[in-house]
């Protein structure tokens, strides 16, 4: 949505139309101590943003209207949209009060003629039902998507296609992507490096070394390579470790070994926060950074590493790697719900002992580092 809190307080109030609004804290005449929340599109041609302190703000453009924040009306506004977003796709993924990613690769087909057709659809369905404008990104990738929405602001739409990722990528300048922080900008650009192209290609190693994982994952999203899905309210919910071995490998040891210690930490996390899980997910990037799932939702949920270790080694015995080695393998849990009462008394009674067994664990861990007991992989 554009300037989401000042759109609906212009579209609520006729004479705030093309005039500088700001949402935030009271200015109190520019000794106010609190933040801007948000300003409208009159007010940014001022150099205003979101999180400037309100007492910049003020000084900035001393004529503007400020306001609080009326997050009641907000809240009601989001919902409406997001009702309006759901009519489309059952794939949404909400990403704040004005902010959502929806995957329309199944859906589009009901409702239009191609992808294009389809967000211009949602586009006119928002301004008709709730007079506020929305920008829209469509693109292969959830990072290209949320760059294009935010090109073409207010009321914009930039469609990038698949063939046309790196094209369109590749001439930004690096702060586009989608988490590159203020503390890591200085320290590419005073390595000649400013635009996204420059950062695919450099070597990922080089990368690597300079930001650690932060630039591996920098170096995929410069490349056009970002396999996240959308992801539902539901499935959002999820626990999840990753290992990247030092060196691509095909020995079973090492790659069992890692298994099994992420399959300790992603149940140790599930203990932690007292969940179980139904759904198992297992990770594998060959070399060539080619990377695959393989997934399956058991009956019963589980938090127990040695019962998780024995389906994502089951999935790993079942992918063919085609001799390729292995450079990362990752497990997940997802489709979580709390622990709950047992099933019966005498699960009741053999689940006690091996959550014992677990907590147990945990405390060494806890005490003595992740490293001072683990489980064996062989003869699981």
């Amino acid at each position: 949505m554009d300037a989401f809190f000042a759109a609906i307080e212009q579209r609520d109030n006729p004479a705030l139309q093309g005039k500088p609004v700001i949402i935030g804290a009271d200015p109190k005449k520019g000794k106010g101590r609190g933040v801007v929340s948000t300003c409208s599109y009159e007010a940014r041609k001022y150099g205003i943003h979101s999180a400037m302190p309100i007492s910049i703000a003020f000084r900035k453009c001393p004529h503007a209207v400020f306001l609080p924040v009326n997050g009641k009306k907000y809240a009601e506004t989001s919902e409406q949209i997001y009702k309006i977003l759901y009519d489309f796709t059952p794939d949404v993924e909400p990403v704040g009060i004005d902010e959502a990613f929806l995957d329309i690769t199944g859906s589009w087909r009901l409702f239009a003629k191609s992808p294009t057709d389809l967000c211009m659809m949602i586009k006119e369905r928002i301004k008709k039902e709730t007079l506020l404008t929305a920008s829209v990104g469509l693109a292969p990738t959830k990072m290209a998507a949320k760059i294009a929405s935010d090109l073409k602001k207010p009321d914009g739409f930039v469609e990038v296609t698949k063939e046309g990722l790196t094209d369109f990528l590749w001439p930004l300048d690096m702060t586009k992507l989608w988490g590159l922080g203020k503390k890591t900008e200085p320290l590419l650009r005073t390595r000649g490096i400013n635009t996204i192209g420059d950062i695919a290609k450099k070597n990922i190693e080089e990368l690597a070394g300079m930001l650690g994982k932060n630039g591996e994952h920098f170096w995929y999203l410069a490349n056009g390579i970002d396999e996240r899905d959308v992801e539902t309210e539901s499935e959002a919910k999820s626990v999840s470790n990753e290992f990247t071995f030092e060196r691509d490998t095909l020995d079973k040891g090492k790659i069992e070994a890692a298994l099994m210690s992420l399959c300790e930490q992603v149940s140790g996390r599930l203990r932690k926060d007292m969940l179980r899980g139904r759904t198992i997910t297992l990770k594998i990037r060959l070399e060539g950074f080619k990377t695959y799932t393989r997934a399956r939702t058991i009956e019963k949920a589980i938090n127990f590493s040695d019962v998780l270790y024995k389906h994502i080694k089951d999935l790993y015995n079942r992918f063919d790697t085609k001799g390729k080695k292995l450079r990362l393998v990752g497990v997940k849990v997802s489709n979580l719900s709390f622990v709950q009462s047992k099933d019966s008394l005498f699960e009741d009674a053999f689940e006690l002992k091996t959550e014992n067994i677990h907590k147990a664990i945990d405390k060494i861990q806890k005490k003595f580092g992740n490293n001072s007991i683990h489980r064996g992989t062989r003869g699981g």
